[in-house]
């Protein structure tokens, strides 16, 4: 599994979805956005593509 980095990609489309988040997770979130002066929303597209991309199947075990 390849390592996690922040980005510095451009933006893409996005779209509007509400999601629920636990608190604790939140709190990280938004720790490392003041540390990487990153948008919040940035920080949590780029934690989900980076779980797609490294999505195991349990078939695939």
């Amino acid at each position: 599994m390849k390592g996690f980095k922040l980005p510095t990609i451009e933006e893409e489309k996005t779209v509007l979805k509400t999601i629920r988040i636990k608190s604790s997770t939140l709190r990280k979130i938004e720790e490392l956005s003041k540390q990487h002066n990153l948008s919040i929303n940035r920080i949590v597209n780029e934690c989900l593509e980076y779980a797609l991309d490294n999505l195991t199947d349990k078939k695939d075990q």
